[in-house]
């Protein structure tokens, strides 16, 4: 499969004072067309700090990352923001979904920035929705669906966009097993279908349902035999 994400000896450091704090040691990972990777690690481990460069929101120190092609390194504000919005389907912990609009309305708000027509903003949330099985729920408000239909309309809007990747951030961490469980099988789903998803998690028992895992810890990243 074609090679979507290539980091070659990423670091990442932060200054508090006077004072480099390195929290990302030589990076190295590779993603292909189709991997479902989980990126396993307790909290404090650089995890984060690895999502927000894989997502194009943080650049790293040194080394280098490309992205679809892209040497992320050579891109201005502009165009990061541009690449975030083509290539990364973002899904968070705690949905983020805006409570005044509706599930159709917040899956349609990555699609106002690529200037799509009110009308095929319309046909292509809706079509989604049914897609994950929320058809009956456009019309609700966040406050109106469980947490599980929430995190589906998030998985919802990330998709919209047809990204690259889904980039999924600690996805089960705000629901309940049963529900969680409900949200790993969908994205078992999305996979087999040719989607490419990272995820973030501190959970083993989640991590283990990809088909790839590396581990993190104090900023050094290994791979892991599949579980």
């Amino acid at each position: 499969m074609p090679e979507i994400l290539n980091m070659q000896n990423i670091c990442k450091s932060y200054y508090m004072g006077e004072e480099e704090i390195e929290v990302l040691h030589d990076v190295n990972l590779t993603v292909s067309t189709g991997d479902f990777l989980s990126i396993l690690g307790p909290s404090g481990s650089g995890k984060s700090t690895m999502m927000n460069i894989i997502g194009c929101l943080d650049v790293p120190s040194a080394g280098k990352y490309l992205l679809s092609g892209h040497d992320i390194e050579d891109l201005d504000e502009i165009e990061l923001a541009q690449v975030r919005n083509k290539e990364i389907g973002f899904i968070f912990q705690n949905f983020q979904l805006l409570p005044r609009m509706t599930a159709r309305q917040n899956v349609e708000l990555p699609l106002i920035y690529s200037g799509l027509s009110s009308s095929e903003r319309k046909k292509r949330s809706q079509s989604i929705l049914e897609r994950i099985g929320l058809s009956d729920k456009m019309k609700n408000l966040p406050t109106q669906l469980s947490g599980g239909q929430q995190q589906r309309v998030a998985i919802a809007r990330a998709l919209v966009t047809e990204p690259t990747i889904l980039l999924a951030d600690e996805p089960t961490g705000a629901l309940d097993q049963k529900t969680g469980t409900q949200v790993i099988e969908l994205f078992e789903e999305l996979n087999r279908d040719g989607r490419t998803i990272i995820m973030i998690t501190h959970d083993q028992n989640i991590a283990r349902h990809a088909s790839r895992v590396v581990n993190i810890l104090d900023g050094y990243l290994t791979e892991k035999e599949v579980l």
